[in-house]
């Protein structure tokens, strides 16, 4: 990560004030009893996760929330340590004690994951913030409805003893993208049932949070105490369903820019790129564009991946390649080093995430988090 010079062949803008302005766009969704745990997980969908952290919070989010621990441990790590950060994602073997140390609130999905936070809690003297998590109906992590009983009832024998603390109860939805979606309904319902059985067998939650993006921005009724943007922190919307992100109130945090390597004229009938799936139908110029599938650039995206090159959008021209691909320029000539613009906020003109969503066949979701490690992060004009 740096902050100037940008580097030439490659980078991806950071814009630390549209983070903020998001933020205070989801806390304007909710009531003023509802915190905001923002959604950092996957170095902050590919933005960077301690910047974006510090910015969240700066404008106003209340809690910090990761996947791994290890996402969690380098919050920490930084510096950030007087806000509480939850991680979700457990495996067997994982550290647990550090867990426990840096006061991380750490959920509790089934038996075997309670069993290792007790035990890590008596190598090392001191109690653990745990989160229940219930299994709605999503079917990935989270304690079945069947099993809820056995797990409440051994996480408060536990707490009884000082071992933990039992800080949330919380679930996560499936279809909260898709308004009106009968699961959404269903999974409120088995939400509440759950959260009842609990907090009557004796557990009382500091938290109870289900909502993420989709459902902090369109369903009031999931907030409870707490929801959880992710996605939407970032400026990109959830869903093409729930309306674009400039309808959403959302401003796009990153830019993916790089500079044009070498323009070239060309006849008709040149190939480009391998396989020649592209063949120019008359003379004409190619740009190469120095980012490739490793730099998170999708190979599905070839022949269809939207690009700004001297104020006009052009289109991939064949194959994505590892490090590089080309754009037919129609007989433009900008000068090497011109700005090529994969994607941003679309105020100028340019491609956004959710086009290049379209062009490869996924969610925008995966375009912003899949830029790789070589693509330096900057923050032009936003200190901390």
């Amino acid at each position: 990560m740096t902050e100037t010079p940008p580097p030439r062949r490659a980078r991806a803008e950071i814009d630390l004030g549209a983070l903020r302005a998001n933020v205070r766009t989801l806390r304007a969704r909710v009531a003023p009893h509802v915190r905001i745990m923002a959604v950092v997980k996957a170095d902050a969908y590919g933005h960077g996760a301690v910047r974006c952290a510090r910015a969240a919070l700066g404008a106003g989010a209340d809690w910090l929330g990761t996947a791994t621990p290890h996402e969690a441990l380098a919050l920490r790590a930084a510096g950030i340590t007087d806000v509480p950060v939850m991680c979700w994602l457990w495996t067997p073997g994982d550290p647990w004690d550090r867990g426990i140390e840096a006061g991380l609130d750490m959920s509790v999905s089934g038996m075997w994951a309670l069993r290792e936070v007790v035990a890590a809690t008596e190598a090392t003297g001191k109690r653990a913030r745990i989160q229940l998590k219930a299994d709605t109906g999503l079917g990935r992590n989270g304690c079945q409805p069947a099993d809820w009983p056995e797990l409440v009832a051994q996480a408060l024998k536990a707490q009884a003893r000082g071992l933990v603390k039992v800080t949330g109860l919380w679930s996560h939805f499936a279809c909260a993208d898709e308004p009106h979606h009968p699961s959404i309904a269903a999974q409120l319902d088995v939400f509440r049932s759950m959260l009842q059985y609990a907090e009557k067998a004796g557990v009382e939650p500091e938290v109870r949070h289900i909502a993420n993006s989709p459902a902090t921005l369109t369903l009031a009724e999931a907030h409870f105490d707490m929801v959880r943007p992710g996605i939407a922190m970032y400026g990109v919307s959830p869903s093409q369903g729930l309306g674009t992100s400039a309808e959403l109130g959302l401003r796009p945090v990153m830019s993916l820019k790089a500079s044009v390597a070498l323009v070239k004229h060309v006849p008709a009938g040149h190939g480009v790129s391998y396989g020649h799936h592209y063949v120019t139908e008359g003379e004409t110029t190619l740009g190469l564009v120095p980012l490739g599938y490793a730099d998170g650039v999708p190979r599905h995206a070839s022949g269809r991946g939207p690009v700004l090159v001297g104020g006009r959008v052009r289109t991939v021209a064949g194959r994505v390649a590892m490090d590089q691909f080309v754009v037919d320029l129609g007989g433009d000539t900008p000068e090497p080093g011109a700005e090529a613009v994969l994607f941003g906020s679309g105020e100028r003109g340019e491609p956004t995430a959710e086009d290049w969503a379209v062009a490869a066949d996924t969610i925008a979701y995966e375009i912003v988090t899949r830029i790789g490690a070589r693509v330096p992060r900057v923050y032009p004009g936003n200190g901390d």
